[in-house]
């Protein structure tokens, strides 16, 4: 077994990056589950230490506080959505995601323009269901990131984020619940990191989890979705939720520059172990087992094909724009013999590390601002 493959069985549990049977081996969470319990392992902190001493956080405070929208009064909610239709004309930008030809041999080869449009409004279910599910566990994480960060200005950004994503999680339940007629269970890989993240005593693992690798996924997906879909409720909703996303991204951006500087290298393996661990799980939610399913395909049939679609493949790609370059601005590419660096390369998405880091480019995210997304 050779290191890469003795280092993904230890980090992911699997020696191959693209073992279907391992990663189909994780199973897909019950759908009537309510509740679902993990261990909390942390230190609440209070500090007495109120001075100003970090300004670039307290200028995202400032930011932050400036930056609140209402998402009962400020989105259309009285907008009709006729999910066919819109999706029927998304399909032509979006190409659903998929190579329609790539999946020859398998059950969708038979599909017609019905079935890919069937298919494609799952997948808007889907999606929104997961970004709803992946929203509150930044509601979770952020109100410990609140306990256990010992910096006063960090406290103060903290506590805005946990009212961003509560509205967060409120928008797209409510969009799922009105609009849409239901959504999924939250994926069983999504659950395993949001899992790990909250388990680990850390408080700085909690901010390299959640905002730096599932906010920063979260915010290129969002900008993916906003340039393709064409019903107007939805954009506007995606274009107000980026604007609290990229704050959130350059808070653990603009935190953890200072703590990883300050770390041993043995400290910083352990930190891009876990971006790597963190990257893989994200990229595996997105093959959308539970869709395939629900419109009766065999997953083990489909996910070598989604793994080798060229089509998917450039969109997985896109989800890490923005999480490349802000590894690289907190010291994780490099370090270590470029380990972070090498395992990105594999992933095929390394490409990005060059782009601008979200410390510097969340002002252009903010509401009245005109948002270009990465082409």
């Amino acid at each position: 077994m050779s290191i890469t493959e003795s280092e993904n069985q230890q980090i992911l549990g699997r020696a191959d990056l693209n073992d279907v049977e391992a990663i189909l081996s994780v199973p897909i969470v019950d759908p009537t589950e309510v509740e679902h319990i993990v261990k909390d392992n942390a230190d609440a902190i209070f500090t007495w230490d109120y001075s100003l001493s970090r300004p670039a956080l307290r200028k995202l405070y400032e930011k932050a506080k400036t930056g609140q929208w209402n998402a009962t009064t400020d989105l259309p909610w009285d907008k009709d959505v006729d999910l066919e239709a819109e999706v029927s004309k998304d399909l032509a930008a979006m190409a659903s995601g998929l190579t329609a030809t790539h999946y020859d041999g398998t059950p969708a080869e038979k599909w017609g323009d019905k079935e890919w449009t069937d298919f494609a409004m799952e997948q808007r279910r889907w999606s929104l269901s997961q970004f709803m599910h992946g929203e509150q566990g930044a509601l979770l994480c952020t109100a410990k990131i609140t306990e256990t960060v010992p910096w006063y200005d960090a406290k103060l950004y903290a506590s805005t984020q946990v009212v961003d994503e509560a509205r967060h999680v409120e928008v797209f339940a409510r969009y799922l619940d009105e609009k849409l007629g239901g959504g999924y269970q939250i994926n069983a890989h999504l659950r395993m990191l949001l899992d790990d993240i909250i388990n680990d005593s850390r408080w700085d693992m909690t901010y390299l989890g959640m905002q730096v690798m599932v906010e920063g996924l979260a915010l290129a997906a969002f900008g993916n979705m906003y340039q393709f879909v064409s019903e107007p409720l939805l954009k506007q909703l995606l274009r107000y939720v980026m604007s609290d996303e990229a704050r959130h991204v350059a808070f653990g951006v603009l935190s953890l520059q200072e703590v990883y500087s300050q770390m041993s290298d043995k400290e910083i393996k352990d930190r891009q172990e876990f971006a790597y661990e963190a990257s893989v799980r994200m990229r595996d939610r997105f093959m959308s087992q539970e869709v395939w399913e629900r419109m009766g395909v065999n997953t083990r049939d489909v996910i070598p094909l989604v793994l080798n679609d060229p089509t998917r493949a450039v969109f997985q790609q896109m989800l890490f724009s923005k999480i490349v370059p802000n590894c690289k601005k907190l010291g994780l590419l490099d370090r270590n013999d470029a380990w972070l660096r090498r395992r990105f390369e594999e992933m095929g998405v390394i490409q990005f590390e060059n782009e601008v880091d979200t410390g510097e480019e969340y002002v252009k995210f903010e509401l009245g601002e005109v948002y270009e997304p990465l082409s």
